[in-house]
């Protein structure tokens, strides 16, 4: 059995809190099996935000999924790649091992808070469980130490809430009781998948703001996945942008919003609301992504670039360093990076 991992500093000094590498998953399906993400590759450090971004289908959610160790059973399946976290390899993990770590050490926040919570048990039930469960409180000072972090995630009226149900609550509300459930015993990661799903922009932007001040706060290591670009604008570090299970550009973000080395990438931002197009219709990107039982021989993204070539078609492009932490998987990504204009800094919600 793999014990809980301690956590250590990386080879250049600085720690680690989670290291992906060459990840690789399949599902079974009715139609065989497909890679839902290929060789994917990235890093988390402590008090670090950093964004997986990208269309649905993309393979986001999935990694995160794999990270924290619930893959469908009998379904999903990492083939290829390490998953460390805090020092130790956690990618075979067995199950008693994921529960140790779950909630203590990592945890997730879901996209769908309505369906991650029951309906039938008050939201301070749900919430004074992580403390009785896992820390042995009694039930009095798991009720004070449940109002208590209610107040943080900025809930108000905490005490009263406390004796409310789920359906009780609005959709923002819902999602502070989750991450208020992800951060109950002080987890060194939090996953927070869609996180803004279904909310509207001031509400979103509320609710990014606060995942932004707690992970800050506590030195928390935040992974962050959605597919708005705008979404993380203020609160990402590093940005790793997804296609058809691969990364296709990675970098600091605002390298990365300011000049782009993929044409997906760029596609991506000019679909995002900017203050330099205000007034102009967005661009979206032209088709759909590629089924994944159809993998091509060459650049997933070539049936919908603008700068598609013989070459694209013939032979998959490698992620290489196009600029100092700037990586990029194109054959032409130099052509990109000087031909791209200048996008004008992403609306993050709630901001325009």
């Amino acid at each position: 059995m793999t014990s809980v991992p301690e956590s250590g500093p990386s080879a250049d000094g600085v720690e680690s809190l989670l290291s992906v590498r060459s990840l690789a998953v399949e599902f079974n399906t009715a139609g065989g099996t497909l890679r839902a993400v290929d060789g994917v590759s990235f890093e988390v450090g402590r008090g670090e935000t950093v964004a997986l971004v990208g269309e649905s289908g993309s393979g986001k959610s999935t990694i995160g999924l794999a990270v924290i160790g619930l893959l469908p059973s009998g379904q999903g399946r990492i083939v290829a790649g390490e998953i460390n976290f805090r020092g130790a390899d956690v990618t075979n993990a067995d199950e008693r091992t994921m529960q140790r770590l779950r909630g203590e050490h990592m945890s997730m926040v879901f996209q769908d808070p309505l369906s991650a919570l029951n309906p039938v048990l008050t939201i301070g039930r749900q919430v004074r469980e992580m403390f009785t469960h896992h820390r042995g409180m009694s039930r009095a000072k798991a009720r004070v130490a449940t109002i208590e972090l209610l107040n943080r995630v900025r809930m108000s009226d905490a005490a009263r809430r406390y004796k409310e149900y789920p359906q009780q609550f609005s959709g923002g509300m819902r999602q502070r009781v989750v991450i208020a459930m992800a951060l109950a015993l002080g987890p060194e990661l939090i996953i927070a998948d869609e996180p803004t799903t279904a909310l509207d922009v001031t509400v979103q932007a509320r609710i990014m703001e606060l995942l932004g001040d707690l992970t800050r706060g506590q030195g928390t290591g935040l992974l962050l996945i959605t597919h708005d670009l705008g979404v993380v604008a203020g609160v990402a570090d590093r940005v790793y942008v997804l296609y058809a299970g691969r990364v296709m550009e990675s970098g600091r973000i605002r390298d990365v919003y300011e000049s782009p080395a993929n044409p997906y990438t760029v596609g991506l931002l000019k679909s995002v609301p900017t203050l330099a197009r205000v007034g102009s219709a967005l661009t979206p990107i032209p088709g759909s992504p590629p089924d994944p039982a159809l993998r091509p021989a060459g650049c997933p993204f070539e049936p919908r670039c603008a700068f598609a070539r013989d070459r694209c078609r013939e032979a998959s492009p490698p992620l290489l360093e196009v600029r100092p932490g700037r990586f990029s998987a194109c054959h032409y990504a130099e052509e990109v990076i000087s031909s791209a204009q200048p996008q004008g800094e992403p609306q993050a919600p709630g901001s325009h």
